[in-house]
């Protein structure tokens, strides 16, 4: 059997590949207004928020941070090592850096939030919503993280934008999973409760699912925050600055120490918000047995 008569007309490869081209031309042809709104707004928010993270003394993000951990832990221990950490990062030479990876963090991680728990809720309410985005969230989640920064950048150009948006693609969907188990794992018990004195769905949602639902939601917030931090090096590859870039210059320069200093600090930013997120998750998770008593 030869290749002719193995593999019969066009290449399903070719196939996708205009399809998809097509795709993005037909966007970018009809929509692009659309995406140079989209853009312009979230760089204004972008650029607000790195330019008052970098223009704020070092020492007042320091103390802030370590202030977030003991509101979110109430450990001095705790609130103590996050400040020292970030005292760390700045004695890397990389402050500026990092807060420019700390503002497309949080824009990422916002955005991922305001997508993923509405989505998350409707899934918990539809099994069969649930089964349509189970092989999608699949694929999100499967599908290498650079392919993601084609089309973002070929819809909105290089820069920070499409590198949120790809971050956001990239990062949502534990959250949007966690959200949808936690709940559904509401005690059935306390939902009928709810109704028998009238509550509402959205009274039901409110009151009630979301705040028992609240650790598994934070966890998601949590995997989230680390997916989109484990973006920050691929996204620099196409031009979203931060400490990801020294990783990347030193990776093209061949310079080992300049990119083993920009991954240790990418490595002390994941602590800080791994720690500060489990701990207002762990909150959480107290709260929610005591309400059970």
């Amino acid at each position: 059997m030869n290749q002719d008569t193995l593999f019969l007309g066009e290449h399903v490869g070719q196939a996708i590949r205009t399809a998809t081209n097509d795709a993005v031309r037909f966007l970018v042809v009809n929509y692009g207004d659309v995406f140079e709104a989209i853009s312009r707004a979230l760089l204004t928010v972008l650029v607000a928020l790195e330019r008052g993270l970098r223009d704020a003394p070092a020492w007042v993000i320091i103390l802030a941070v370590g202030l977030l951990a003991f509101g979110a832990s109430r450990r001095i221990g705790l609130a103590l090592s996050m400040m020292v950490a970030m005292w760390f990062v700045g004695t890397l030479g990389l402050w500026e850096q990092a807060m420019q990876t700390v503002a497309i963090l949080l824009v990422s991680v916002a955005l991922s939030i305001l997508i993923g728990v509405p989505i998350g809720v409707l899934s918990s309410r539809s099994d069969l919503l649930r089964t349509i985005i189970s092989p999608v969230l699949d694929l999100m989640q499967t599908i290498p993280s650079f392919v993601y920064l084609i089309p973002a950048a070929m819809l909105f150009g290089l820069g920070k934008v499409p590198a949120i948006l790809a971050t956001v693609i990239y990062a949502t969907p534990p959250l949007i999973r966690l959200t949808d188990l936690g709940i559904r794992e509401v005690a059935a018990d306390v939902v009928e409760a709810s109704r028998a004195f009238g509550a509402s769905r959205w009274q039901l949602l409110k009151g009630v699912q979301i705040p028992l639902a609240l650790p598994s939601i934070m966890q998601g917030i949590n995997q989230t925050t680390m997916m989109a931090l484990a973006m920050v090096v691929i996204a620099s590859m196409i031009g979203a600055r931060g400490v990801g870039e020294t990783v990347l210059v030193g990776l093209q320069r061949n310079d080992a120490g300049q990119g083993l200093v920009g991954g240790i600090a990418i490595v002390v930013l994941a602590v800080v918000f791994d720690r500060i997120s489990q701990s207002i998750g762990a909150r959480a998770q107290a709260y929610r047995r005591a309400g059970q008593r």
